[in-house]
């Protein structure tokens, strides 16, 4: 997977030499993203998370089949690249559908600052332009405003609501969801 570049913005793979970094951004910004993060329900077969190093083999071997992307977000300041979030275009389905879905996260230093819209931006027209993808969805918590705001300003769509959609925080959670679709897909 190539890099992507808007300005100071970059969204690129994370490697395996990031992880002091990953890892730092995660620690500061655990209690702030908790209300928001995927967890997974109880059931007996739950196998332990995957170390860092497996996330990255994971998260990279699902890049070379297309199924999903996920690529850190780097802020270039002063000629030095600093992590400040992650964004994935996953569930990525091509044929009739050729659909996806945008989620992230943002450090909460640098919130608020159109980094996060500038990202989904930047991967829908990645899935629109190089994947020729026709519709990516961007499913979120209502009571995030913050999560609104970003999928409003990337161009998306309010389309409706799913009941009980993911499971987050521990717990079946409502969602809604924001659609974008490429006009060039006919």
């Amino acid at each position: 997977m190539k890099k992507l570049v808007d300005h100071e913005i970059t969204l690129k793979p994370i490697r395996f030499r990031d992880k002091a970094e990953w890892d730092g951004v995660r620690a500061v910004n655990r209690d702030w993203l908790s209300p928001w993060e995927a967890t997974r329900p109880k059931i007996e077969s739950n196998s332990p998370l995957p170390s860092y190093y497996g996330m990255v083999m994971q998260l990279n071997k699902e890049i070379r089949a297309l199924r999903s992307i996920s690529l850190g977000i780097w802020l270039n300041e002063g000629g030095e690249q600093k992590l400040i979030g992650q964004i994935t275009l996953g569930g990525i389905i091509f044929g009739a559908m050729r659909g996806a879905h945008i989620g992230y996260w943002i450090d909460q230093r640098f919130a608020s600052r159109g980094y996060t819209t500038r990202a989904v931006k930047l991967l829908t027209k990645f899935g629109f332009d190089g994947l020729k993808l026709h519709r990516i969805e961007i499913n979120l918590r209502p009571e995030n405003e913050a999560s609104k705001k970003v999928a409003v300003k990337a161009g998306y769509v309010l389309e409706g609501s799913r009941n009980n959609y993911l499971h987050i925080a521990g717990d079946w959670r409502n969602h809604i969801t924001f659609v974008k679709e490429n006009p060039e897909i006919k």
